[in-house]
């Protein structure tokens, strides 16, 4: 029988089934075999070299799940994959040939050893046929019967052998792909809950945003938020965001100035922590400062 993978072709087609997904050797093995319908199996002699040169060429890696490893594919293994494209398709096509080759040459084996068969059985008959009565040819015959009823057996049992390797082969992809398509809803489903997190932690933040006034954002501010004489509001309003220099530009220099503002006060919400009660008493000065800003920024009597 001629080789079934020529020089180099073994090592590239176990780099195309591992681009196609993850797999320990046996599935590997079981999987070739389906692909040859059942005609051929390479043995794991053959199988798990190939496998360990490929990964000490930095093409294949592997982790151990349940104590088998788990082979897949690296980068530089798919950039050799992209490289001999030419090369797999010529594969493919010597796969197909192959698998008409091995069942042909099969058929013809099984008909020369029935041939073979028969014909030993004719010579036996016939040679004894003048030194053996009725009921010895009567159970020649039947040895004869017998002999063909076990190689039909056997041609049956081989056959069932190979569907259920298919059928086995094939479930295994089935339950790979679902867990892929299982790991992948699980992503997806806590990706969306950190994301609706984030979005109501957001939230949360912008309506908090007086605490810093509310208690604990810093003596000169709570001052002036609650007019202590100590420091009275006049000397905080110059004192703060001093360091902003201004830009000539009225409009973007206001903008700057809600960006500290707001800034500062979600700071000091995260350092300080706020209650009930002082988000009630930043609400109303929150409410205060918009009205009194509303009045200066309206029109200009």
């Amino acid at each position: 029988m001629p080789p079934v993978f020529a020089h180099g072709r073994l090592r590239l087609y176990l780099l195309k089934l591992l681009d196609e997904a993850p797999r320990h050797g046996y599935e590997v093995i079981r999987l070739l075999e389906e692909r040859f319908q059942g005609l051929y199996a390479p043995s794991a002699g053959t199988v798990y070299p190939r496998l360990a040169k490929l990964e000490a060429e930095g093409l294949v890696t592997h982790a151990t799940e349940g104590g088998r490893k788990v082979y897949s594919i690296t980068e530089a293994g798919r950039a050799e994959l992209a490289d001999r494209g030419g090369e797999l398709a010529d594969l493919e096509l010597e796969i197909r040939d192959s698998v008409s080759e091995l069942a042909a040459e099969i058929r013809s084996d099984v008909r020369g050893a029935a041939g073979d068969l028969r014909r030993e059985m004719r010579e036996a008959a016939s040679a004894s046929a003048t030194r053996v009565d009725d009921e010895s040819w009567q159970v020649a015959k039947e040895e004869l019967r017998k002999a063909r009823q076990e190689w039909k057996e056997q041609a049956r049992r081989a056959k069932d052998e190979s569907r259920r390797a298919r059928e086995e082969a094939q479930a295994a992809r089935r339950q790979a792909k679902e867990a892929q398509e299982r790991a992948r809803e699980e992503v997806q489903r806590i990706a969306g809950q950190l994301q609706e997190q984030f979005a109501r932690s957001g939230g949360v933040l912008g309506s908090l945003a007086g605490a810093w006034l509310g208690g604990g954002g810093g003596a000169a501010a709570g001052s002036a938020a609650r007019g202590d004489a100590e420091a009275p509001a006049s000397e905080w309003a110059a004192e703060w965001a001093a360091d902003l220099v201004p830009s000539g530009d009225a409009a973007r220099d206001l903008d700057r100035l809600l960006d500290r503002f707001r800034d500062e006060v979600r700071d000091a919400a995260r350092d300080h922590g706020v209650t009930a009660d002082r988000l009630a008493e930043a609400r109303h000065h929150l409410a205060a400062a918009a009205a009194r800003l509303r009045g200066t920024l309206g029109p200009t009597p």
